[in-house]
């Protein structure tokens, strides 16, 4: 992959929130490649396997410590904000102020460092989820000029998103040069977490996925997504959010991608979304309420979303930008030999 030209010759340290995650970590690998002096900020006691052994400074930190964010950011030229609290179940009340105090306040704090501290431009990761839909045909593909739409109402993670992004654009108004880079659902190595779809992979490899249900989504290749940030980064117009993807999968298409590199066969029960629904929300209402930290892979919002079958135009960021995505089939071949190479899938297809 070319190089792609940094925004002013970034000077000093370039910081990276979420450096961790499974973006980040694609992230902070790419810029280091790029000759970028990288500060990575990580939360304590949280898993950090994404960036363990790179030549990066590690810098601990809570996004939520306002004085923390400002000494992260002291001496950087540019900050890739990651960093956020991910979530598509349905919170408990204390879970739901934790996304919000995350994604929102500690976007805050990210901002009020970069202005104070003089930051050349901000980049933050925004979410598909917190983009809207247009009421009056859903089935149109979305924008970037969509606002956020009551629909997303089930998944407070998506609120918090969109939230994020309005500190973003208060920034931008008291002077900050900052640009938004919409992730839809990204696929590749270096998930160390594993997120969800990484971990839909893992379960079907080891034969633990029993079934799925109709509906489909955007992803995005893990580098492609990367690429996207740092065209946005070095040729974004100030205070534009642009919309990463590089193609729309319904679950079946993604299934049969999942079946060219691990082998196997889909499951065969396939689940209606009427009947999907009532089980999310029958788990979410009575089952989280006995057990707040069990897992939920779908929520009744990320049903109803992923039944959507929600489309992305992503010709702002063709047009501006110059961003040409790739294949997820190459995203997926990626992510399978990344998750056999750390043994979370036991045993690799025969030939």
């Amino acid at each position: 992959m070319a190089s792609t030209p940094s925004y002013r010759a970034p000077r000093g340290k370039t910081l990276v929130t979420g450096g961790s995650g499974h973006f980040g970590a694609n992230l902070v690998r790419r810029l280091i490649d790029e000759g970028h002096d990288v500060r990575a900020l990580y939360l304590p006691g949280t898993n950090n396997r994404g960036l363990e052994g790179l030549a990066l400074e590690m810098f601990a930190g809570d996004l939520r410590d306002e004085a923390r964010m400002r000494e992260a950011a002291a001496g950087c030229g540019q900050v890739f904000h990651a960093g956020a609290k991910v979530s598509t179940r349905a919170p408990t009340p204390d879970q739901e102020r934790e996304i919000w105090e995350i994604n929102v306040l500690g976007t805050r704090n990210v901002v009020r460092a970069c202005l104070e501290g003089g930051v050349d431009r901000l980049c933050l990761t925004g979410s598909f989820s917190g983009i809207g839909i247009d009421p009056d045909d859903p089935a149109r593909p979305v924008h970037e000029g969509m606002p956020f739409y009551p629909f997303m109402d089930w998944l407070p993670y998506a609120r918090s998103k969109t939230l994020a992004e309005h500190e973003v654009l208060k920034g931008v108004a008291d002077g900050l040069d900052a640009v938004i880079a919409v992730a839809t659902g990204i696929i590749g190595p270096n998930d160390f977490l594993p997120s969800r779809t990484g971990k839909t992979l893992i379960d079907f490899a080891n034969g633990d996925l029993r079934g799925y249900m109709p509906g489909g989504s955007e992803f995005v290749r893990a580098a492609d997504l990367v690429e996207g940030h740092l065209l946005a980064m070095a040729a974004g117009k100030n205070g534009r959010r642009y919309l990463l993807s590089t193609e729309f999968l319904t679950l079946d298409d993604l299934l049969d991608l999942f079946v060219g590199v691990a082998g196997g066969r889909k499951p065969r029960l396939r689940m209606p979304v009427p009947l999907m629904k009532h089980a999310a929300a029958l788990y979410a209402g009575t089952v989280r309420r006995i057990l707040p930290d069990a897992p939920q892979r779908l929520t009744p919002g990320a049903i109803e979303i992923l039944a959507m079958n929600r489309h992305a135009d992503i010709s702002l960021a063709r047009d501006e930008l110059g961003y040409r995505p790739t294949s997820i089939r190459e995203a997926v071949g990626e992510a399978y030999a990344f998750f056999c190479e750390v043994g979370m899938i036991g045993k690799r297809k025969a030939g």
